[in-house]
């Protein structure tokens, strides 16, 4: 079996910086974002854009899986610094947030929290779930979260929440919004205590 040669540091630097461009195009101009103009931001002629990402579709699913990979990676940063309900609502937030800044977003996420889709509908369920999974398990044992929800169930609940939003953004391109629906969500996924017993886990807001 042929041994696949690591990528040189130089062009592993290349690709970071593709990928964070272009998702940034992406963004601001929607999936016809120019490539060209891609490459040139990102300091780097065409044929090395070409020669990383052979195809514009090639191009937006590593970008798209990119900024899915570092949300998802956001779940251990902030459970080590929350108590389990309250990273698991923070990052409830900071998921909804980038399904809204990255135009596109909330369409993938849309096939990738489903059974079936293409490689890279995987790859974004695969580490969103895993994510959430460890948040949501966390959040249950310590009291903070119901025990009948599932994973998957709350990241379907933030994929409706951002698709909403977005339909109802204003002025202040539907953040409001989300945080109206995603407070409203969370009341329902809290665990249910009885009047008079203490508060373990909440968060503020």
């Amino acid at each position: 079996m042929a041994q696949v040669r690591p990528m040189r540091a130089d062009a592993r630097r290349n690709r970071e910086r593709l990928l964070e461009v272009a998702a940034a195009a992406f963004a601001e101009h929607g999936e016809g974002a120019s490539l060209d103009e891609i490459a040139k931001r990102a300091g780097v002629g065409t044929g090395t854009l070409y020669r990383h990402f052979p195809t514009r579709q090639a191009l937006l699913e590593a970008a798209y899986l990119g900024r899915i990979e570092a949300i998802a990676a956001r779940a251990d940063a902030v459970a080590a610094e929350r108590a389990p309900g309250e990273a698991l609502r923070e990052w409830l937030d900071e998921l909804a947030a980038g399904m809204m800044q990255v135009r596109g977003m909330r369409a993938l996420l849309g096939t990738a929290v489903t059974a079936d889709g293409s490689t890279v509908d995987t790859a974004c369920g695969d580490c969103l779930r895993a994510a959430a999974g460890r948040l949501v398990r966390a959040a249950q044992e310590a009291g903070a979260l119901r025990r009948d929800v599932e994973p998957i169930e709350v990241l379907r609940l933030v994929h409706a929440v951002a698709t909403a939003s977005g339909a109802a953004a204003g002025e202040d391109g539907g953040s409001a919004s989300v945080r109206r629906y995603l407070s409203l969500v969370w009341d329902g996924l809290r665990a249910q205590r009885p009047v008079g017993a203490p508060v373990r886990d909440a968060h503020p807001g």
